[in-house]
């Protein structure tokens, strides 16, 4: 792992360097992980779209009434697990909007009709239901958390995940990303991610380039996510997410980052976080470019859904599973499928709730890794 002046070096290096960065990336990604890259097979729940927090890149939230605006029940969720299950996939990926109760009456109204006060407790309900009536594993991202909440997540899910996004209070500012963002507040989401450490959670976070940011902000981002794991071990993964400009949202002018800007954040992440971190960048947000991807040390492409869109940029489809496992393997990697608990995470029973270990067992090999691949996932 690089000192933090080596990496504000590396990142803003001019184009030039750039295969040197990548050829030490990959060599670091190599010592650490091998050449195996991984992905999970998921659906993709969108439990609630209501959030309220106004983030000017996002085209996920609605307000209710509005166009698009969904509140799942539980029924609606079970029946899409099951679905999904059906083709192959083992992850139940829930992302919903940031405490949606604070803002709207409409929404307090729907959890009291089901005796909960929070999305939060009707998260809980809803992953139990999963749990209970489907084969896959809940994997959560419902915003900041108490330890309270974390605690009682944990139960019905075998890992959870918040994106730190950016350090940079900069952006809370008038105008910019996350000016109307109440839990975009850098301090409260590293005590989230924090108290997840604190529990043994295994944890994905990450950040999202090309919303205001200078490069040495990404930097600091990444070293307070490595600050993080080096206290407690609960980082599972880290995703260097590229912004995309959509028709509806505030910042649909806003340039996107370029391939090789996407290239440098990941191999300076690679070797701030160090050879052991599991690193991953969305696959369906650079397509056609997946050799590079690899090149510049992610091991990784995170998850695929053979059922369900990504939600949260769903003008991206997912690339074919076919293709990816082409482009991995033409690369000179093994290409497996994991859960959304990883491998090194599943194997260790500090990290998985006692109600769920017996059952992540059942799934893994020796490795951590699925131990028997569902044949529909070769056909994606």
């Amino acid at each position: 792992m690089i000192p933090v002046d080596e990496a504000y070096r590396l990142i803003e290096a001019p184009p030039a360097a750039l295969p040197e960065l990548l050829a030490r990336a990959a060599e670091v990604r190599d010592r650490g992980r091998g050449r195996t890259v991984t992905f999970s097979a998921k659906v993709f729940v969108p439990l609630t779209t209501l959030c309220r927090d106004d983030c000017a890149y996002c085209t996920f939230r609605r307000d209710p009434g509005e166009p698009g605006a969904l509140t799942m029940t539980p029924e609606d969720v079970v029946a899409l697990a099951q679905a999904g299950a059906a083709l192959g996939a083992k992850e139940a990926l829930f992302s919903l909007g940031d405490k949606p109760e604070a803002r709207f009456a409409e929404h307090r109204a729907f959890l009291r009709g089901r005796g909960h006060r929070t999305t939060l407790g009707y998260l809980r309900e809803v992953c139990a239901r999963v749990l209970a009536e489907t084969p896959l594993l809940p994997h959560v991202n419902p915003g900041l958390m108490t330890e309270r909440d974390l605690a009682a997540l944990r139960e019905v899910s075998v890992s959870m995940g918040l994106m730190l996004e950016s350090v940079s209070t900069r952006l809370l500012g008038r105008g910019m990303a996350h000016d109307r963002a109440p839990d975009k507040v850098p301090a409260r989401r590293l005590r989230t991610i924090a108290l997840a450490g604190k529990l043994g959670i295994p944890f994905t976070t990450g950040i999202l380039i090309g919303i205001g940011e200078t490069p040495r902000e990404r930097v600091d981002a990444l070293l307070a996510i490595r600050d993080a794991h080096e206290r407690w071990g609960h980082v599972q993964e880290v995703i260097v997410q590229n912004f995309r400009a959509k028709p509806r949202i505030p910042m649909r002018d806003a340039p996107e980052p370029g391939l090789e800007d996407l290239l440098a954040t990941l191999a300076v992440a690679r070797l701030v976080l160090g050879p052991e971190m599991n690193l991953q960048a969305p696959p369906n947000l650079t397509p056609d470019a997946y050799p590079r991807l690899l090149a510049a040390g992610l091991n990784d492409w995170g998850g695929i859904s053979p059922l369900t869109p990504d939600h949260i940029n769903p003008e991206k489809p997912w690339p074919l599973l076919t293709a990816l496992r082409r482009a991995s393997e033409g690369a000179g990697f093994v290409f497996r499928e994991r859960l959304a608990v990883y491998p090194e995470y599943a194997l260790r029973p500090e990290f998985v709730d006692e109600r769920l270990r017996a059952r992540v067992a059942t799934l893994v090999d020796a490795a951590g890794l699925v131990r028997d691949t569902h044949e529909h996932w070769r056909r994606w």
